[in-house]
């Protein structure tokens, strides 16, 4: 039997992305559609999802959707179908789609999420003519309010949908104030901590751990952080609570589209077989980011970092190892935007380092393909990592992960230690600790590695041959959908 399933989520490539959710997002489709999954994807009528979109239908109509007009509209993102909630005075404006064009929030996020929930519960439950679905998958606080409606005050009561709530990240929770409650057109039994309350006021991301039938976060060992309260911030208690109802399911990237046998964004493609192709795009990105060529790669290894400029991701303790990667022989090359004392320290590095070091401030799609398959080692030192897909992609180009041994990054690569080595299954590098003495040691094994040549390309080619795709974590979505559909007949 084929479920039909709506997929609810803020951002999708390709036509609106932030961050690594509209990854997900975008692939799951495909990914479940060998599992007998027909999977809908409903996201906010942004500008830009509207422009990109191509042709749409108008499918249903709201005189008032907690307050304001709104239409439904439908098409399709290449084969698989989509649904846009065109609500001007929620989506329709310049900036983001979290914030104005200066980066702020929105002060009135809370109302134009409420609303997006609201509408993907109405749509899951009966409301548009045609579009029935078995099953609702929301992604993160934006859409979790679609299953406090779906409880609490579905179109169709008898509609029984059940839902997945996945956690992208446990940092952001959309926590607003009280007062917002009222303005919900929620009955007053929601307001309860077995409802929407949190600490006081109303948590989106609160509400979907609350009342999804299932919890998911995208990685076995993040699923584990969450339960504790460094990791858990403040929800910690909640995801204990759901025992075997919360659970990790790794992510998986879109392997025809990061494939460097294909891949048209590349001065030369290349296979595990054929990594000696790799050097022409390795002097590509030298040219790119005015580095000094090394022709021979007889220095130390070219690395990358491709990220958001934050805490979080630790971006702060790069710029005190720059000195100590450039003294041990290797060159740097990042894209990444964020804070902005942290974009001035990396330039002052970089100005330290003029042909060693090459700063890119903003994210350039294509430039990330490139930097992949340019770089000899990608450089992931996050604090907490739910899953992470730049390791995916490094893994899957032959760029080796140096990562931090947390979240979906430890899940994901195998670190290079003498048992490891041995064995011949090394992937990348592991280490503990995201500051000075640790990121430093990690570039030092590192770049010991590198200047062992057969070792290193061994390395490469168990990343590029690890399975990366979505095709053990659709199996594993589906069979979650069909437990959940089978609990609620």
């Amino acid at each position: 039997m084929t479920l039909n399933v709506l997929s609810v989520a803020s951002e999708a490539v390709p036509l609106i992305k932030t961050g690594g959710l509209a990854d997900v997002a975008g692939a799951l489709p495909a990914a479940l559609a060998p599992h007998g999954v027909a999977m809908t994807t409903m996201l906010p009528g942004y500008p830009a999802v509207i422009a990109r979109a191509g042709k749409l239908r108008v499918v249903h109509r709201w005189d008032s959707l907690l307050g304001e007009p709104a239409r439904l509209l439908a098409g399709a993102i290449g084969a698989n179908k989509l649904l846009v909630l065109d609500a001007p005075a929620y989506f329709t404006r310049d900036g983001g789609p979290y914030g104005d064009p200066a980066g702020k929030d929105w002060p009135d996020n809370g109302r134009r999420f409420a609303a997006f929930g609201r509408a993907a519960a109405d749509v899951a439950s009966g409301a548009v003519k045609g579009q029935r679905f078995d099953l609702v998958h929301a992604h993160d606080w934006q859409a979790a309010m679609a299953l406090a409606y779906l409880r609490y005050a579905p179109f169709d009561p008898a509609a029984r949908v059940p839902g997945v709530m996945t956690i992208h990240n446990m940092a952001f929770q959309g926590w607003f104030e009280a007062a917002l409650f009222d303005r919900l057109e929620l009955p007053r039994g929601a307001w309860s901590i077995e409802g929407v309350e949190s600490y006081g006021g109303v948590g989106f991301l609160k509400a979907g751990l609350q009342l999804a039938q299932m919890v998911t976060t995208v990685s076995p060992s993040y699923a584990a952080e969450i339960r504790t309260p460094e990791g858990g911030m403040g929800l910690d208690g909640l995801i204990v609570s759901r025992g075997d109802r919360s659970r990790g399911v790794v992510n998986g990237i879109d392997i025809a589209e990061w494939n460097p046998a294909t891949d048209p964004a590349l001065a030369a493609r290349f296979t595990a077989r054929t990594l000696g192709k790799r050097a022409a795009n390795k002097r590509a990105l030298e040219a790119e980011f005015g580095l000094d060529p090394d022709a021979n790669d007889s220095g130390g290894p070219l690395f990358i970092v491709i990220t958001r400029l934050t805490w979080q991701k630790g971006m702060d303790v790069l710029p005190e190892v720059l000195d100590h990667l450039v003294g041990n022989g290797a060159r740097l090359a990042l894209l990444g935007s964020g804070d902005a004392s942290l974009e001035a320290a990396l330039r002052s590095g970089a100005a330290r380092h003029p042909g060693r070091i090459g700063i890119r401030v903003g994210y350039d799609e294509a430039l990330s393909h490139r930097m992949q398959a340019g770089g000899d080692a990608i450089l992931v030192p996050s604090r907490f990592e739910p899953c992470g897909l730049t390791q995916l992609y490094g893994l899957r180009y032959g760029c080796v992960p140096v990562v931090s041994r947390t979240g979906g990054l430890a899940d994901t690569v195998i670190d290079a230690n003498p048992a490891a080595l041995a064995a011949g299954v090394a992937t990348g590098v592991q280490f503990s600790g995201v500051n000075y003495h640790g990121l430093a040691a990690a570039i030092g094994r590192t770049v010991a590695l590198y200047r062992q040549p057969e070792q290193w390309r061994r390395i490469q080619r168990n990343g590029m041959a690890s399975d990366v795709s979505w095709s053990r974590s659709g199996g594993e979505y589906a069979a979650i959908y069909r437990q959940l559909v089978a609990e609620a007949a």
